[in-house]
């Protein structure tokens, strides 16, 4: 029954193909990669999109990359660096052999410039933090660059691997102003721009000169010619379009069709077990009822995450035990063990211990007011079956959540107010130090800290965890931070995504990163027999 109706499915959308998806075969030596949405642009310190970070890794490099673990930093544009004793220094020692796409030399310069446009106000990048308490940024030489911090900042090679961080081209951006990462780029990555046409296709071509990747890759020059980034919103038609050849290789796979594509021949499929994309729900702390710790914990043990994940992914998500993978850098397990388990009789009984008593229509009452809250969430598949079965679980112990979903076009600017009690989102994230900095930080609110949650001790913990020079100093206050959190019950955690991409069989080397959510990261690897 289920292979009929997957195989029904897949007809379904080459019945009705997405524009001219399906037209005609992917050409020889270009990568024709399949995705379900675009990004508004592609100028690195600009947009937080996915989107734009899979194709921003392609165009450009970064000081230093990460490795398939998501642990270790590996050289990239720097070949080495050192950091001084009080923490605020560090030197990175560049590449000689780099150029940009327009064959200009790659030079210290170059990051001076990329660095400092970051960290620009008049950038107005909603990610400049990510830079560090930066207080210069100097070339001592043609290949080195002395990055000055105000103070320690342990994050700091972290974040430098992200997208964010990609060096660009000065006088590409000062001639393309605004329009930089909209009409033009100039990068040193692998490949470069060719030609973007929205929410369709964006064209990258090989870049000639190019054999610096990162040491991660078997490979340090691209094997392909040419990549083709390809929108195709509808589900079905993208995955007949991967089936039948059109396509080469997709991270977009929708949960119901996982497990069918396992039975494919003609498709691979790869998975990284390092992948940190978490999905979960937040209580805004001072707000009525759900100020209430015995409320908020008795919500942690009246949800089903095994029911909630599987009726939502449909195996292509792990039920979240935490509020972090433990396979990030600063993960606790111990916090993660202070995390509710599904018991629906002991949240009654905390609910009853704590004065709330079953109303005439079943909901809970206490001193005049019901447990009820508003949650706000974004309109999508995953967040409505989420919410809905949710719901469903909260009733059956007295509690009663209301769900408001919005369109992303105004959404994020809902979840920005103070309108709801809860919300669910789902984030990326790095390490445990770069996850709880951004939400948990009281300097945050009222967004990224959409809970409110302003408590000096975990400032402090927060603090040393960014700024301690010590790596033992920053891992025990990170760990307290979380067990600190967890113990007040100000998130439920939900679900784990996982990373899949699936190739065609004209395929090979494909192989997950997941950096910031990115599943191809440079493709350095990826080579076509046909």
């Amino acid at each position: 029954m289920k292979k009929w109706l997957y195989a029904g499915l897949l007809a379904l959308g080459v019945a009705a193909p997405a524009a001219d998806a399906l037209a005609q075969a992917a050409p020889r030596n270009t990568l024709v990669v399949l995705r379900e949405i675009d990004a508004d642009n592609y100028d690195p310190p600009r947009s937080t999109a996915r989107g734009a970070g899979e194709v921003i890794y392609m165009m450009s490099d970064t000081l230093v990359s990460l490795d398939w673990d998501q642990r270790t930093v590996r050289p990239g544009l720097a070949e080495s660096w050192t950091v001084s004793e009080d923490g605020k220094t560090y030197t990175f020692k560049l590449r000689r052999d780099v150029t940009f796409c327009d064959g200009k030399p790659f030079t210290a310069r170059d990051v001076v410039y990329t660095i400092k446009r970051w960290i620009d106000p008049a950038t107005r990048s909603p990610v400049r933090w990510r830079a560090g308490p930066v207080d210069d940024v100097v070339a001592t030489d043609d290949y080195t660059v002395e990055y000055k911090l105000k103070e320690p900042y342990g994050e700091l090679l972290y974040q430098l691997t992200l997208f964010f961080a990609s060096v660009v081209d000065q006088a590409t951006v000062e001639k393309l102003g605004p329009n930089f990462g909209v009409q033009g780029f100039n990068g040193t990555g692998p490949y470069c721009w060719g030609s973007w046409s929205p929410r369709q296709d964006f064209v990258l071509t090989r870049h000639p000169n190019y054999r610096w990747g990162p040491p991660l890759y078997n490979n340090p020059a691209p094997q392909v010619d040419r990549v083709i980034w390809r929108i195709i919103p509808e589900a079905n038609t993208r995955l007949a379009a991967l089936q039948s050849g059109q396509g080469d290789v997709t991270q977009y796979i929708p949960q119901f069709a996982l497990a069918g594509l396992r039975n494919v021949p003609t498709v691979k499929l790869a998975r990284q077990e390092n992948y940190f994309w978490d999905f979960f729900m937040g209580f805004k702390v001072d707000k009525p009822v759900v100020s209430d710790p015995a409320i908020r914990r008795a919500i942690n043990l009246g949800t089903n995450r095994n029911a909630v994940v599987q009726a939502t992914f449909f195996g292509a998500a792990d039920p979240a035990d935490g509020y972090l993978n433990p396979r990030t850098v600063g993960y606790d397990a111990e916090a993660a063990k202070m995390v509710p388990r599904f018991d629906p009789e002991d949240a009654k009984r905390v609910l009853d211990a704590a004065g709330w008593v079953p109303g005439p229509d079943g909901v809970r009452v206490k001193n005049g007011e019901r447990a009820s809250f508003l949650l706000y969430s974004l309109q999508t598949t995953e967040w409505r079956r989420m919410s809905e079965a949710m719901q469903a679980d909260l009733r059956r112990i007295g509690i009663d959540m209301r769900v408001q979903l919005w369109d992303a076009t105004v959404g994020w600017g809902k979840l920005a107010t103070q309108e709801f009690d809860a919300f669910m989102m789902s984030y990326p994230y790095i390490s445990a130090t770069d996850g709880f900095s951004l939400y948990f930080d009281s300097s945050n609110r009222p967004t990224p800290n959409r809970m409110n949650w302003n408590d000096p001790e975990t400032d402090r913990l927060l603090r040393i965890a960014k700024t301690g020079l010590a790596e033992e100093e920053r891992m025990k206050a990170i760990a307290e931070a979380q067990r600190r959190i967890t113990a007040a019950n100000v998130w439920v955690p939900i679900a784990r995504e996982q990373l899949w991409v699936a190739a065609s069989q004209r395929t090979e080397g494909v192989r997950p990163h997941g950096i910031y959510g990115v599943g191809l990261y440079k493709g350095l690897d990826i080579r076509l027999t046909r």
